[in-house]
């Protein structure tokens, strides 16, 4: 093998190692968040913590990526705390607000329906056109989204319907940040896009609990600031990085499709820690939200702009 050869095999393995570690990582959050709520506190606690410990690690990711580069135009600024907004801030609150009602195995699979939304987007507010195939895959994905939510319904409750609207708000949200941040990404780059959105959810998340409930609520459980310190290092800031590192040495497509383990990883996840159930709904379901995925990944579409990392 010559070491131009080795060298391509060494980034490619790296390359899918990255992705799948970034996005089993990125999985681990619904986990945690589960946990958390097992020790009496509310969706607006605990995600200010979650921020709380993230913020100087995306602080330092903002400067980091800036250095050498010309400072923002105002017109970029306010573009940046849009994207902050939708992005981070309402895609993460709304997505801690439906784990409560819903299961982590059911939340995944709905944030999994991302690159559909963003799809319908681009038709929506861009005029792009879909191809047979594309909404053959956009229905795949959510009948197997109906089996899942259908049988979770019959085991947990009215309060289910209210937790899968709340994740796919979240879904919803991000799509959107996805789907505008693609020029902007060529002109401020993803980390430093990255750094600065995630930056201003941060203090958004921090700001919103201040105004919305008294000091004393920062008291809570021991394991909550643990957990909370887990979530923002190993299951955000972490996955960031190697989710972008990954796209450096794959590409965008081979990322995403890697990606595809996320899903199966927050099944088996949800399982052995939470005890949540596992069976053929959940199986058939799960299996038809990667088959959409995976036929819309394939689908012929104009050349992808680079996006950032998720931060879900």
């Amino acid at each position: 093998m010559t070491a131009a050869a080795a060298s391509d095999a060494s980034r490619l393995s790296s390359g899918l190692v990255l992705a799948a570690l970034g996005s089993i990582a990125f999985s681990g959050k619904a986990i945690i968040v589960k946990l958390a709520y097992r020790h009496d506190v509310d969706a607006v606690t605990l995600i200010m913590y979650r921020m709380l410990f993230a913020l100087p690690l995306f602080v330092a990711l903002a400067w980091w990526a800036s250095r050498g580069k010309p400072p923002l135009a105002r017109r970029d600024w306010l573009v940046v705390f849009g994207l902050g907004v939708t992005g981070y801030y309402l895609a993460s609150f709304l997505d801690f607000l439906g784990l409560q009602y819903i299961s982590a195995s059911l939340e995944r699979l709905i944030l999994y329906l991302n690159p559909t939304l963003v799809l319908l987007i681009g038709v929506v507010a861009f005029g792009r056109r879909v191809t047979v195939r594309q909404f053959g895959a956009i229905a795949v994905s959510y009948a197997g989204i109906l089996l899942v939510f259908g049988h979770e319904v019959r085991l947990e409750g009215a309060d289910v319907p209210l937790g899968a609207a709340l994740v796919f708000g979240s879904a919803v949200s991000y799509a959107i940040y996805l789907a505008y941040s693609g020029q902007v990404v060529a002109r401020i780059g993803a980390l430093r896009l990255t750094g600065l959105a995630t930056t201003v959810a941060c203090l958004l998340c921090i700001g919103q609990f201040f105004i919305l409930r008294p000091v004393s609520a920062m008291a809570v459980a021991p394991e909550v600031l643990w957990l909370s310190v887990l979530n923002a290092t190993l299951c955000t800031f972490a996955p960031v990085i190697m989710v972008m590192l990954a796209i450096e040495r794959i590409g965008s497509t081979l990322t995403a499709q890697t990606g595809m383990i996320g899903p199966l990883s927050t099944i088996a996840m949800g399982v052995l820690i939470l005890g949540e159930p596992f069976n053929g709904w959940i199986i058939a379901g799960t299996a038809l939200v990667l088959v959409g995925v995976w036929m819309l990944a394939r689908s012929p579409s104009p050349p992808a702009r680079p996006m950032p990392a998720a931060a879900d």
